[in-house]
Parts: C-alpha cells; sequence; structure tokens
C-alpha cells in the first residue's frame, strides 16, 4: 500500500510538471480553498462572497477546490475536486490563489501567479518556526516540519493578518518577508457590522444579560489532542459576562 501511494505521488508530481510548462497562466481565473478543501469557510469564503455580491463572479472564473465538490455555495464558479487532474490544471491555469492553509510542497507556483495566502486564526501560541516542540496531527519531527514550512512560506506572495501584533508575530514564526496585509480578516466584518436584533436574540436563546458585553473564547484546536473527528463542546470553552 505504501508502495502505491509513492507511485501515485510521483505520477501527480510527473503530471503537475508537465502541465507547469504546457500551460499558460490566465489572469481572470481565481482558484479558492478554506481548511484543506475540507468545507466552505474562513477567509476565501469572505472574499469569494464579497466578489459574487459585486458581481465579480461573472467577471472571473472562480475555481473552489474541495474534497467533495458537490458543496452548496452561491454564485458562478467550478467545483473542482482535490488531486485530481482538474486541479493540477486549474492551479497551473490560475493567475490568483486564495487559501487559507498550506498547500502541498509539488504546487510550484508560476512567477505570474500571484498566492494570497489569508490564514485562519489568531496567533495565541508558537507557531511553525517558532515552535520548541511538536506532538500536532501526530507530527514529531520538529526540524522536519519547520522545513517544509519555510519552503510553503517562502511561496507566499500575500500575507493576511488580523491585526498588527498578528502580522509581527506572522514574520517571524512564518519566516515571511514578503507583502503583509494588516488588513483585518474578512470572515470576521460580520462581528463588527452590529445587528443588534441578532445580538437581542442570540442573548436570549442562550439566557444571557440583555444589558452585559459578552466575551465568548472558544479554541479549535488543541495540539496534544488531535482527533478525526471533531465535536464542539460549550463545557471546553469560557464565556465572560462583562
Amino acid at each position: 500500500m505504501a508502495i502505491l501511494k509513492r507511485v501515485i505521488h510521483q505520477l501527480i508530481f510527473i503530471l503537475y510538471r508537465l502541465m507547469y510548462h504546457l500551460i499558460k497562466v490566465d489572469s481572470k481565473v481565481i482558484i479558492f480553498e478554506s481548511n484543506l478543501g475540507k468545507n466552505y469557510t474562513g477567509n476565501p469564503k469572505a472574499i469569494y462572497e464579497k466578489m459574487v455580491k459585486r458581481g465579480l463572479d461573472q467577471v472571473y472564473t472562480c475555481v473552489w477546490i474541495f474534497n467533495n465538490p458537490q458543496t452548496v455555495i452561491p454564485g458562478k464558479h467550478i467545483q473542482v475536486k482535490k488531486m485530481r487532474l482538474k486541479y493540477l490544471y486549474y492551479f497551473n491555469k490560475a493567475k490568483y490563489w486564495i487559501v487559507d492553509s498550506r498547500q502541498p510542497l509539488f504546487l510550484n507556483k508560476k512567477a505570474e501567479t500571484i498566492f494570497i495566502q489569508t490564514w485562519h486564526g489568531t496567533p495565541l501560541k508558537k507557531l511553525a518556526l517558532d515552535m520548541e516542540v511538536i506532538d500536532m496531527g501526530g507530527e514529531t519531527d520538529l526540524e522536519g516540519y519547520k522545513d517544509r514550512f519555510k519552503q510553503s512560506s517562502s511561496r507566499w506572495d500575500y500575507l493576511l493578518a488580523q491585526n498588527y501584533y498578528s502580522a509581527e508575530v506572522f514574520r517571524s514564526a512564518f519566516g515571511f518577508d514578503k507583502n503583509m496585509l494588516s488588513m483585518g480578516y474578512p470572515r470576521n466584518d460580520k462581528l463588527i457590522e452590529v445587528d443588534n436584533e441578532m445580538i437581542l436574540n442570540i442573548k436570549l436563546k442562550l439566557n444571557l444579560p440583555i444589558d452585559k458585553k459578552i466575551i465568548l473564547y472558544a479554541p479549535t484546536w488543541r495540539d496534544n489532542a488531535f482527533i478525526k473527528k471533531v465535536i464542539i463542546n460549550l463545557r471546553q470553552s469560557l464565556i465572560l459576562i462583562i
């Protein structure tokens, strides 16, 4: 089985390199991927939906990468299954890559392609090159992990940061010395677009004081508690009433 996986990996690599030299970049093609193709979420989703709202999905060919390309999403777009022939084709064709996680190292970016890394969280712990130990998803080789991360981040043209604190940490953690966009996270825009009726309904539903400010701390990742199936449990979160 391991030999078969290696053969398939080498075949994918060869096909990608062949397309790399044969397919021209199209300035009207944009690739989107969130959470490694697992779902439709995060900053890529927010950016895409803003484009749809402005009618730009009618101008650009928007390609979404999914593990399951049957995801119901708005707008005019193409859905492509991860690690298939069209996946390799569009990564060579697209002028823009908009993703929120690292990509496979074999996806070598062309010089004219623009890679926009939106990332997916606030660095309240040590990340990547700043880590001193690693116990994450079965990964234990710290130096190997850092080397692969550095190779990956070296291909990013732009990195989105939600604030200046994150930008400073990202510079160090990702070894990133290119264009940092400290513009806030698109996915968080709704949090500052005050909707008093929505806020009231949430407080009533959760039986929280109407006249108090509420802070919810709900971490989604714990390095030493990696499981394949995540179950959301509010008892593991912290609700502060101010």
